[in-house]
C-alpha cells in the first residue's frame, strides 16, 4: 500500500495497478505512450514501479502521419517519458484504408508496438485503455448488435499466437484518476484533437451519451457497464474452451477449405453452433461472419431443404452429404 505522506491518492491507484502487472511480469516492458493522459499516468508509474524491481521498461510512442505536425507531438512525448526516468522510442507507422480509418490507425497501431516491444526484447506491452474505455466499448458493441463477445469488451490481458502479451493495467481505474495523476506529477499531457472529434463514432458515446446516461440514470453506469463486460467475458472464456473440446472431433479438412459435421452441429445448442460457425470460418478464412450469415450457415445442418450454396466472405458454405462444407470460393 501507498501511504506516504505527500502521495496523491490518484497517482498511488495508477501505481498500484502497474505494480500488480509488473509482480507477474518476466522480462522487460514497453509502454504504448501517446501522449495523452492515460497512457501518460501510465509510463510515469510504470517507470517508478520498474526502477524498484530492476526491470527494463520502455516506451514507444507510434507516430500514425495522420496530422500535421505528427512527429513534433510524437517526439514531445518520448521527451517526457525520458525526463521521468524511460527509455523511449518513436515509430512511425504506415495506415491503410482498409475498414475505415479508425481500425486501420488501430492496426497499424498495433504492429508498431509489436515491433517495437521486439526490437525492445520485451515480452510484455502495456496499454493504458480506462475503465472508461471499457464502458465506451460495451455501449458502441451493444449499439451495433455486435453480440456478446463484443459486449464483453477489451480484455485486461491477452497473448498472440506470435507476439507480445498485450495488458491493460488500468481497465479498473476511471479516466479522471489518470488525469488527476498527471496534475499531481505536474505532467501534461497532450490533448489529441480526435479525442474530441464528433465524427467518431467513440467521441459521440464520450462526449454525449455517457452523460445522458449519467445524468439521467445516475452515477456508476461506466462501472456497470465494465462489470457487464466481465461477466460476458467469463461466458465467453466458457463458451470457447466448449468449442476447443468439441472442434477436434467435429470439424475436418476438406478440400480449399474446411467441413463440420451435420449431426454434431445440430446437437449443440444454438448458442455453440452459432459460436462454432464463426470460429471456424474465421480461423480458416480470417472474416468475421454477421449474426445473418452464422444463421444462414447454422441452417444448412438444423433447416435443410435443398438450400444451394451460401456466398460468403471469401468463401463458400454448402451442405455436402452429412457435412457442412465451407471451401474457398473459385478465383479467390
Amino acid at each position: 500500500m501507498d501511504h506516504r505522506p505527500g502521495l496523491d491518492p490518484s497517482v498511488a491507484e495508477v501505481r498500484r495497478a502497474v505494480r500488480a502487472t509488473l509482480d507477474t511480469t518476466d522480462g522487460s516492458v514497453v509502454v504504448a505512450l501517446s501522449g495523452g493522459a492515460d497512457s501518460l499516468a501510465l509510463a510515469a508509474a510504470t517507470a517508478f514501479e520498474a526502477t524498484r524491481r530492476g526491470i527494463h521498461a520502455e516506451a514507444v510512442v507510434i507516430d500514425h502521419g495522420l496530422q500535421e505536425g505528427s512527429d513534433a507531438i510524437a517526439a514531445d512525448a518520448a521527451a517526457k517519458a525520458v525526463s521521468f526516468g524511460l527509455a523511449a522510442r518513436v515509430v512511425r507507422v504506415e495506415v491503410g484504408a482498409v475498414d475505415g480509418p479508425e481500425a486501420a490507425a488501430r492496426t497499424a497501431r498495433y504492429d508498431g508496438l509489436a515491433r517495437g516491444a521486439a526490437d525492445v526484447g520485451a515480452d510484455t506491452v502495456l496499454l493504458g485503455h480506462t475503465l472508461d474505455d471499457q464502458a465506451e466499448t460495451v455501449l458502441l458493441g451493444l449499439a451495433r448488435g455486435s453480440g456478446g463477445l463484443s459486449l464483453a469488451g477489451m480484455p485486461a490481458e491477452r497473448r498472440d499466437a506470435t507476439g507480445p502479451r498485450w495488458v491493460r493495467p488500468l481497465l479498473g481505474i476511471r479516466r479522471r484518476t489518470t488525469v488527476a495523476a498527471c496534475r499531481a506529477e505536474g505532467l501534461d499531457p497532450w490533448s489529441d484533437p480526435h479525442n474530441v472529434d464528433p465524427a467518431y463514432a467513440r467521441v459521440r458515446v464520450r462526449e454525449r451519451v455517457m452523460p445522458v446516461l449519467e445524468s439521467e440514470l445516475g452515477p456508476g453506469v461506466a462501472e456497470a457497464l465494465a462489470r457487464t463486460a466481465e461477466q460476458l467475458r467469463e461466458d465467453a472464456e466458457a463458451f470457447q474452451d466448449m468449442i476447443d473440446e468439441t472442434i477436434e472431433d467435429i470439424v475436418e479438412h476438406a478440400e480449399a477449405g474446411i467441413s463440420i459435421s451435420v449431426a454434431a452441429l445440430a446437437a449443440n445448442p444454438a448458442a455453440l453452433r452459432n459460436r462454432i460457425v464463426r470460429y471456424v470460418v474465421e480461423s480458416e478464412f480470417g472474416v468475421a461472419l454477421t449474426r445473418s450469415q452464422t444463421l444462414e450457415v447454422a441452417r444448412l445442418a438444423v433447416d435443410w431443404r435443398g438450400q444451394g450454396p451460401i456466398d460468403l466472405p471469401s468463401c463458400v458454405a454448402r451442405r455436402v452429404g452429412a457435412r457442412v462444407e465451407v471451401v474457398a470460393r473459385a478465383g479467390d
